[in-house]
């Protein structure tokens, strides 16, 4: 399940792929206009800036951009970045397997098996959404140039 952490992430990568080329926005910015706690959106700001999604400049005219076009920016890339794995139980995390306590055999368990097939449509269908394909067939928001 996406965390409220990762869908403000991704109401903020929309928020930036929305603004012109070489253009950046303020956290404060950001923060008001798609009703993210400012505090909260600036740990997200950072982990994203600390993974390369996004650069900062400070002083006049800075910001938060994206580092790369959105269309190089993947949508479980920056899920992960925020969330952690896909996978909706450790064991069936390609990243971060843990085996569970109470599974005597993992290799034929069928929940196991089954949320990893979840994970991989789940993954499949992320790992293959960029950022621009994300925004693509949304409508503008109000306040968009």
């Amino acid at each position: 399940m996406l965390t409220k952490k990762g869908k403000y992430g991704l109401k903020a990568l929309n928020h930036l792929a929305r603004l012109g080329p070489g253009s950046s926005a303020l956290s404060s910015e950001i923060a008001a206009g798609n009703n993210i706690p400012k505090k909260f959106l600036d740990t997200i700001l950072l982990e994203f800036r600390n993974a390369g999604i996004l650069r900062s400049k400070k002083g006049p005219g800075g910001g938060y951009a994206l580092s790369k076009p959105a269309s190089e920016i993947r949508i479980g890339h920056a899920i992960r970045v925020l969330d952690g794995p896909l996978a909706p139980i450790r064991c069936a995390s390609r990243t971060a397997y843990e085996a569970c306590d109470d599974c005597s055999d993992p290799e034929t368990c069928e929940v196991r098996r089954s949320m990893s097939t979840v994970r991989n449509a789940i993954a499949d269908i992320l790992d293959n959404m960029t950022l621009e394909d994300f925004i693509r067939d949304q409508p503008l928001a109000k306040n968009s140039a």
